[in-house]
């Protein structure tokens, strides 16, 4: 077993998890993952990562923000919660924020506002961000150039794009987070041929569970997934395919992502 490993980004509160989220934990654990970072996508959500990273002291942690696709849902009291969230001492970044003009859950205009405060709100809190991205780079990367000085720090979370895209954002001194899209022959295996440019420092690893279940998971894998749902203790096969395409040694990844989120995320001791 290579470990501890740290997930960045795990929808630990997503309701797939309501009927085993404990046992979901405990197994994690004995995976190697000892630290997961919970992801809040809405107002209502980063409430409830924060509760849940309450009683788990050590192991979990939250983020506080909105995704792309709640943008409409955002009013001024939305951002007073966030902001109220982000002065816990278990929210280590704000976010999930971001564009996603993919699905265009709400409109763009909304999403590129809310997007910028939630930069502000980490700005001003002096936490990380916690970023998603989908079919808006040119838009994505124009806000974050806006707010890159004020930033703390940054992460573009479940980075699926080309290697003239990662080098943007490696230009601008932000994290890559990779997920089991790496390992999806279909969509994902061009990540392979340049993963070995990402700075080992600004290089993390995530399930973003219960999305994204590796394609390639073998059938001896222990645990089998519940149907198509992900868990954070499926986060080592995504390490060994991120060795794989690296051409390091599964330790080495393991170490090095692990120390890079704990800097990261400022994760304590």
């Amino acid at each position: 077993m290579t470990g501890p490993l740290t997930d960045i980004g795990a929808n630990l509160t997503h309701d797939a998890f309501d009927a085993d989220r404990e046992a979901v934990i405990e197994r994690a654990r004995a995976n190697g993952v000892r630290t997961m970072i919970v992801t809040g996508a809405s107002e209502t959500g980063s409430l409830q990562a924060l509760e849940l990273a309450r009683s788990w002291p050590g192991t979990l942690y939250a983020t506080a923000g909105v995704h792309p696709h709640h943008a409409k849902d955002v009013t001024p009291d939305t951002l007073s919660v966030l902001g109220e969230c982000a002065e816990a001492p278990e929210t280590l970044a704000v976010g999930e924020t971001g564009l996603d003009f993919f699905r265009d859950f709400s409109p763009r205009d909304v999403q590129e506002r809310v997007f910028a405060e939630q930069l502000e709100l980490g700005a001003q809190s002096q936490l990380p961000v916690f970023m998603h991205l989908r079919d808006a780079h040119e838009r994505f990367l124009a806000i974050v150039k806006e707010h890159r000085d004020a930033m703390l720090r940054g992460v573009v979370h479940c980075f699926t794009g080309t290697r003239e895209e990662l080098w943007d954002f490696l230009d601008l001194d932000l994290h890559i987070g990779i997920t089991g899209w790496i390992c999806d022959e279909r969509r994902g295996h061009h990540l392979r041929e340049f993963i070995g440019d990402i700075p080992d420092n600004r290089l993390m690893i995530e399930t973003d569970a219960p999305y994204l279940l590796p394609r390639d998971l073998p059938g001896d894998f222990d645990p089998q997934p519940s149907g198509r749902r992900n868990e954070p203790a499926i986060l080592p096969h995504v390490l060994a395919a991120v060795a794989d395409a690296t051409g390091k040694p599964d330790e080495e990844v393991a170490a090095k992502t692990t120390a890079t989120a704990r800097e990261f995320f400022s994760i304590p001791d």
